[in-house]
């Protein structure tokens, strides 16, 4: 208990799956919480749960990553409530299964607006109020799928690894003036993403747990307690650095 103690954090996609327990473990752990998601209904239930916990830790905001309006808003109200902002984690994000020879020009787009203009854009709206505080750290959600075999999913290993190069170009850019950048991949999580997408089938996730080291799927929980661990002040010497949390994956 009290390890981002005095912190600040925009969550963007806490409305459920890792973000929703990013949100918890954070208010949890002592943090003030921005909690953010396209789907309001479902964020502003995360925030009941947490604040029924935590009183007045965390507040419930609509968001729409792909749009730099959205953000500044959203960002403004938040330094409003909490009076400033000094950690920011980029999960939000999309996952679109189609091969290559039927990838459109739209769902390309939509991927990537999403999944890694949303993050630049991000990061751009919180610095100055992390400058402010004095420093920050920032995780940025990208995915093992960027780095291994992932066929059917050129659009979305595409915008994740867009994620990649952002985070060690913004690191270089953001670490003279305090602000830690980091990024967080993901492999099998069991998220709405894999356990409700109509083109993973039940076997196919048998598949994947049957060549994990690990032999399981991950659980949210499991990837939120790194992100706490980038956020507080036990990661103070760590940016640029990409963090793989995927039961073995990587080493198969």
């Amino acid at each position: 208990m009290g390890r981002l103690t005095g912190k600040v954090a925009l969550i963007t996609g806490a409305g459920n799956g890792q973000g929703a327990s990013e949100a918890y473990f954070f208010a949890k752990e002592g943090a003030k919480v921005i909690a953010t998601d396209i789907e309001f209904t479902n964020v502003s239930e995360v925030v009941n749960k947490i604040n029924a916990e935590f009183p007045d830790s965390a507040i419930a905001l609509k968001h729409d990553v792909s749009s730099e309006e959205a953000w500044i808003q959203v960002v403004e109200e938040g330094v409003k409530t909490f009076g400033n902002i000094n950690v920011l984690v980029n999960n939000a994000g999309i996952a679109i299964t189609t091969p290559y020879t039927q990838l459109t020009l739209d769902m390309f787009q939509r991927t990537m607006n999403i999944n890694a203009w949303s993050q630049l854009v991000g990061i751009r709206t919180v610095v100055p109020y992390m400058k402010k505080a004095g420093g920050g750290s920032i995780i940025n959600i990208g995915s093992l799928a960027s780095k291994i075999n992932a066929g059917g999913f050129s659009a979305y290993t595409m915008s994740k690894g867009a994620v990649e190069a952002m985070t060690r170009s913004a690191a270089a850019e953001l670490g003279p003036v305090g602000i830690r950048v980091n990024s967080v991949h993901p492999g099998g999580i069991a998220t709405r993403m894999v356990t409700e997408n109509k083109d993973i089938t039940q076997e196919a996730v048998r598949q994947i747990e049957a060549a994990l080291p690990l032999r399981r799927l991950g659980t949210a929980d499991e990837v939120a307690h790194l992100v706490v661990f980038l956020a507080s002040d036990e990661a103070a010497y760590i940016t640029g650095a990409e963090h793989i949390v995927d039961g073995g994956q990587w080493i198969q």
